[in-house]
């Protein structure tokens, strides 16, 4: 990944250069001539980092390897001056400067040490221009064209859950489990990697019909690497415990509890190694009869039996037929134009690529999403069929094969985004939001023509889960995707290329990425003292343990970008651990989220001048925020959700200019000079995204949000509050017309808000609302003068007290095409079963090709 490690650094530096800083002023040459040389290599970087690999040279893996640490030991030299420069600002008067002089040693040790890796560059370049044979006087782009797709497609533009070929897989399965009577039925789903066994399983545990029959599902993802323990955790975990502390006994008896007199479903997924001897005591404690079942997918057929599966109820899922596996690719490679190939010219060779993945669903996804991002032309289809013809030659498994090639064919930059998800435990859920803040904080996301930095990681991660190399997990009500994971095949070759490229490795040794889990050890932290970041990396519903005396050691990483220690339990309070993270000055990112005991941010934290994205959220012993916050100039993303002793933010808010994030907001009260007014927000004409706790007392102005332009999400949460007072306030608080998306949760009143209507929000997509008393919609919210909305997709959830008619709900929302409700027992004419109890989803019928 040499290119991508490149190209961070040269979208850094051209930023920097153009800044003038003093110190980069001062070494202004030898950053040019750095700039050009690496410029230079540029156009050859990507093949060479392809043929390392197919010709198996340690030589060519030599070069790489040095050259991607000279430009890391660049870019913290690059960082070094910046901090120089803005300390020796500090001491600008005369006197000062007289009294304490520039540091002479930096400049002497930086220099020296500037012309040095350019020296070791230069020489590196003529090494791997010879050695593939490129000619030392020719120069292509800086930016290889057909990787700068960034802006191409900023969104999910196919149905990620698409499946084809496996209709007769799922109804086979179904009917056996309607068959099941006494004892507990175990069925097996056995085949190899990529042939679609979970997608099989995950279909059958999510249909509705299932969902009616089981009074109980319980889904686990068996890793490789797993305790007994974790697995009856992960099961009650399902089932709404999340007891942590109890040992096997107890939580087989809470297993037993929990499903005893239940007819109930276990999907046991991906299950590999032949010891057995946990299942037989999971087994054994587990209730029989009333139909119970058992789902178990695994790459062995032993497994399977020794399970309890008999021969008659395993099923060995078929390879796709060549109709299927075209009508796949077609849906995610022509996805722009609804799966329709409408290029005869690449329909030939599109099928050549499709023939090559053998009807493994994994690989035709793979070398699917990879085409949607290449140009319609025959020449650029024609290359990268050459590319996975020579890729199938190196290694005849179609699956790695078609993942290698997607990998190569990556634009640089989401290379380094792809590799982060090497530092993940197998089957680990993913927040979204946690990916794309690492991403902004490393420096990984291309920060071109003044583009939001939020709207820009959130494009890189669309990058890969429209590439099939990122499966989704979970979506919002809008198909907006929250969680994520990937195929395990996909983190072998993640692990390995990481490992390659000293991204991260399985020992977390010798790397600049390391995650963060109650194993973590201290050499670890010793051995990578210029680590670029620590990402706390625990699965759901679990937490880190993490030792005083490691935790002091953070402190040490100097060159740190991002230190993420969320969901960990420290032994000391937070306060006196992190005294010493002020020395941290190069960190962009810092996420304190649901730590304990974590009462106050220490006065260390505001030596953080370069922070960017700070997440207190879930922190509910937090009591304030220190007002040094609104120092933090350069900050994009700020949350303090779910912080429940927080009763105001510091003022000054309406400094952080740069601010596009701003979750959990609660306004400060007149009887409280020292917080933050909402009027403040006018100054933030950059938010896109707004979190509001609002409560009786709070001084809200009626203009305090109009003239936020960015913003495209609003939420509106009055959790236990009432009176006619505040509803009369939300009343006059207009949102800005653009607005894209809007949540409203636990509102008081029992009219919807006046400005809740089209006329008003003539841009909104997406509206949701939870809780509360709203029993009916004020009468501009069904439009005047044949006005209509425009949103696609809604949400109502625990309205006990709405009444809506859905046919002049359809009237008045032409362009709605999709409606979750449920526990709304008024909304009687909604098509949705049981919209009264736990209810489900409406989708529009639409006619498909």
């Amino acid at each position: 990944m040499a290119d991508a490690v490149v190209q961070i650094f040269l979208e850094r530096l051209l930023i920097t250069l153009t800044e003038q800083t003093g110190y980069v002023n001062e070494f202004r040459d030898q950053f040019e001539r750095l700039q050009s040389e690496l410029q230079f290599m540029q156009s050859f970087l990507a093949d060479a980092d392809r043929l390392k690999r197919k010709r198996n040279s340690q030589t060519l893996r030599t070069f790489m390897a040095e050259l991607r640490e000279l430009i890391y030991e660049a870019e913290d030299i690059l960082a070094d001056c910046h901090l120089q420069s803005r300390d020796e600002d500090q001491l600008s008067n005369v006197w000062l400067t007289f009294l304490y002089p520039p540091n002479i040693s930096f400049r002497y040790q930086t220099g020296k040490r500037l012309r040095e890796i350019n020296d070791k560059i230069t020489k590196i370049k003529h090494n791997i221009a010879s050695f593939l044979n490129v000619p030392l006087f020719t120069r292509t782009d800086t930016m290889d064209a057909r990787n700068d797709q960034m802006s191409r497609w900023s969104c999910p533009v196919y149905d990620h859950t698409l499946v084809v070929g496996l209709e007769g897989d799922t109804r086979k399965i179904k009917y056996w489990l309607f068959e099941a009577e006494e004892g507990i039925l175990a069925i097996g789903v056995v085949g190899m990697g990529g042939l679609g066994k979970t997608t099989i399983a995950q279909k059958v545990f999510n249909d509705r019909e299932i969902e009616n029959w089981f009074e109980r599902r319980m889904w686990v993802s068996v890793s490789q690497t797993f305790t007994e323990e974790q697995i009856m955790r992960s099961m009650l975990r399902n089932l709404g415990d999340a007891s942590a502390g109890d040992d096997r006994g107890e939580l087989l008896r809470k297993i037993n509890q929990y499903l005893l007199g239940k007819r109930y479903l276990i999907v046991m997924d991906d299950v590999w190694g032949e010891d057995l001897a946990w299942w037989r005591r999971i087994y054994e404690g587990l209730p029989k009869g009333k139909g119970s079942s058992i789902i178990i997918t695994t790459r062995n057929g032993k497994v399977s039996q020794k399970m309890g599966v008999k021969k008659a109820r395993m099923h060995f899922p078929k390879f796709l037929s060549e109709d299927d596996s075209w009508l796949l690719f077609r849906k995610i490679a022509f996805a722009a134009t609804e799966g329709e190939c409408q290029h005869p010219s690449l329909e030939g060779v599109g099928k050549e690529i499709v023939e090559k993945c053998k009807g493994l669903p994994l690989a035709i996804k793979a070398v699917g999403g990879m085409m949607l991002y290449k140009p319609p032309t025959y020449n650029e289809w024609r290359r990268t069929a050459d590319n996975f013809r020579d890729e199938l030659a190196e290694n005849d498994d179609s699956v790695m094969a078609s993942l290698q090639l997607s990998y190569d064919e990556l634009p640089p930059y989401l290379k380094s985004c792809f590799l982060s998800f090497s530092v993940y435990p197998e089957d680990c859920v993913i927040r979204k939001e946690q990916l794309v803040y690492w991403w902004i904080g490393e420096g990984f996301v291309p920060q071109r023509n003044g583009r939001s930095s939020i709207e820009a990681g959130e494009d890189c991660f669309s990058g890969l889960t429209n590439r099939c190399l990122v499966e989704v997990v979970d979506k919002a009500y809008n198909k907006m995707i929250s969680t994520c994971k990937i195929h395990d095949m996909v983190r072998d070759l993640v692990i390995r290329v990481a490992e390659e490229d000293a991204f991260s490795k399985p020992n977390g040794l010798n790397c600049r990425h390391l995650g963060v889990t109650s194993d973590v050890e201290s050499k670890q932290l010793i051995s990578n003292l210029k680590l670029r970041a620590l990402m706390s990396t625990t699965k759901t519903a679990e937490v880190n343990n993490i030792a005083s005396n490691l935790a002091t050691k953070f402190s040490e990483c100097r060159y740190l970008r991002v230190l993420d220690i969320s969901r960990s339990i420290f032994e000391l309070p937070l306060k006196g651990l992190l005294s010493q993270t002020g020395s941290l000055q190069h960190l962009s990112y810092l996420c304190l989220s649901n730590t304990h005991p974590l009462i106050h941010l220490p006065p260390s934290l505001k030596k953080l001048k370069n922070l960017q994205i700070l997440d207190v959220s879930y922190c509910q012993n937090l009591k304030m925020l220190p007002s040094y916050v609104q120092s933090f100039i350069q900050l994009r993303a700020l949350d303090v959700t779910h912080c429940g002793s927080l009763q105001y933010l510091p003022k000054g808010f309406g400094k952080l200019l740069n601010l596009e994030v701003l979750l959990g907001f609660r306004p400060a009260r007149s009887s409280q000079p020292e917080g933050c007014r909402i009027s403040e927000l006018k100054n933030l004409t950059r938010l896109r995204k707004l979190g509001l706790q609002l409560t009786c007392g709070d001084e809200i102005e009626e203009d305090a949000l109009v003239n936020l332009r960015e913003l495209q999400f609003l939420s509106i949460s009055c959790f236990d509050s009432h009176g006619s007072d505040l509803i009369a306030k939300i009343d006059e608080l207009y949102p800005p017309e653009q607005l894209d998306e809007l949540s409203l949760n636990f509102y008081p009143g029992k009219t919807s808000p006046v400005w809740l209507n089209p006329a008003s929000l003539p841009m909104l997509r997406y509206l949701s609302v939870c809780s509360g008393n709203l029993s009916k919609m004020h009468d501009s919210f069904w439009g005047e003068n044949n006005t209509v909305w425009k949103i696609e997709a809604l949400l109502f959830e625990s309205l006990s007290d709405l009444g809506i008619e859905w046919t002049r709900l359809q009237g008045v929302m032409p362009s709605l095409h999709i409606v979750n409700a449920s526990w709304c027992p008024e909304l009687d004419s909604f098509p949705i079963e049981d919209v009264g109890f736990r209810g489900g989803v409406w989708i529009k019928e639409e006619h498909s090709r």
